[in-house]
């Protein structure tokens, strides 16, 4: 890779990053082609991104981000996870963290607190983000829809006698 490659690759990692809430370091070793590209397609069917980049071009890249404190995570053979959805990320990960050895959650960032692999890992029990919001209008709603039936039970309960009287 020469110089301008190089820092277009930085560049377009930079901005990827941006637009990111949480990224994710994992060590990957001894992966071979098919195990990461099955890695590759279940963090895509999740909206996240899986890239495997030099540590340098990495640090590179989170220079002068909110994404700054990764650099103490960027040793060895390294990979970054990145979403917009935080639990999304992580949830991938750690599944396929769990089923192959070779894979290794070392920690990560969200917003701006650090994350360590164990609250990655607990990251990743929470619902996801619409799960969430169902559950909150689910929540929400059912207020409404008790308030409704309240409502609503005189009225029946008056047109139940009529009818049993008919």
């Amino acid at each position: 890779m020469d110089r301008s490659q190089k820092e277009n690759l930085v560049q377009s990692l930079k901005a990827s990053l941006s637009d990111a809430a949480v990224v994710i370091v994992t060590h990957q070793v001894g992966l071979t082609v098919s195990e990461v590209t099955e890695l590759r397609r279940n963090v895509r069917e999740v909206g996240a991104s899986y890239k495997v980049v030099k540590n340098n071009l990495a640090r590179l890249a989170v220079k002068g981000t909110r994404f700054e404190d990764l650099s103490q995570y960027l040793a060895g053979p390294t990979a970054l996870a990145f979403s917009q959805d935080p639990i999304a990320a992580a949830k991938a990960v750690v599944k396929y963290a769990d089923s192959n050895e070779k894979v290794k959650v070392i920690g990560g960032i969200m917003g701006e607190n650090v994350l360590t692999s164990s609250a990655v890992n607990a990251l990743a029990k929470l619902p996801s983000l619409d799960a969430l919001r169902s559950q909150l209008i689910g929540l929400l709603s059912t207020p409404a829809t008790n308030i409704a039936r309240i409502l609503v039970e005189p009225g029946s309960r008056i047109a139940r006698v009529l009818n049993a009287r008919a």
